[in-house]
């Protein structure tokens, strides 16, 4: 995956899950209250001892579909930046819901190594209605930007979706990994901070041993060593926040217990 990983057994990142960004029904107005809150919840991750960030524009929903604005992209990239300035930690940008290539000119722009891909390849309905994968104009963007260094990290069966219709996991792994061209691929649960089965972990692993398996929801103390024989890495948010509330800040004293349970 990254060469900063290689020795790690259980890779562990962070979310950095962003308030509210101009331009979103809920922006509060102070932008230095975002890049404060940003920030410390930067160092709570980063001083507990974690391997790598992801940050997501989680608070601004509703998402849209595909492309983010303007706006968007040009504050998470400042965000972005600051947080990259504040540690050498491997950074991972996420465009909600699926602005694949926005995310990769952030990552570009920042230093970032790594970006997630909700659907990278097939149709899924959700939310904010179908969205369509969109590896052909992402892997083109990649090539053309020559970020070929940056890793695209690609949901299986996402989150917060269902199938426009039934498909084997077989077929959606294969077509992410041959056809999408991912680097990586994140299993999760059915939405934010659910439970992910770790026999669906075990399966894909089974099926792709040589592709590294990320576990993105639903990680907690309790169930963060089922994951270890199959995953290379777990993608933890809401575990790490304040009373386990996903929209409260980092609390470093959870994200160590977390990481004891692994160790």
């Amino acid at each position: 995956m990254l060469p900063e990983w290689d020795d790690i057994p259980c890779v562990i990142i962070g979310m950095i899950h962003l308030p509210p960004l101009p331009g979103s029904p809920r922006y509060g107005g102070d932008l230095r209250a975002i890049r404060d809150a940003v920030l410390r919840d930067v160092d709570a991750l980063v001083s507990a001892g974690i391997h790598g960030l992801m940050i997501e524009n989680f608070g601004d929903t509703p998402f849209f579909a595909s492309r983010v604005p303007q706006e968007t992209v040009a504050h998470m990239t400042s965000l972005a930046t600051h947080v990259r300035m504040q540690t050498d930690l491997p950074i991972g940008i996420n465009c909600l819901r699926n602005d694949g290539c926005a995310a990769l000119a952030i990552a570009q722009a920042c230093g970032a190594s790594f970006i997630r891909v909700n659907v990278l390849c097939g149709a899924r309905l959700t939310d904010q209605g179908v969205i369509q994968g969109i590896s052909a104009d992402l892997m083109r963007l990649r090539r053309r930007l020559g970020a070929d260094t940056i890793k695209v990290m690609a949901d299986v069966d996402v989150k917060h979706s269902v199938p426009l219709a039934p498909v084997e996991l077989e077929h959606e792994i294969e077509d992410t990994l041959t056809r999408g061209l991912a680097d990586a691929l994140i299993i999760s649960g059915s939405g934010t901070g659910k439970i992910t089965d770790v026999r669906k972990v075990a399966r894909v692993a089974k099926i792709v041993p040589d592709t590294p398996i990320f576990v993105g929801s639903g990680v907690t103390p309790k169930t963060a060593r089922n994951y270890l024989p199959h995953a290379k890495g777990l993608i933890v948010g809401t575990s790490f926040k304040e009373h386990g509330r996903v929209d409260a800040p980092v609390d470093p004293d959870r994200v160590r217990v977390l990481l004891e349970a692994i160790s």
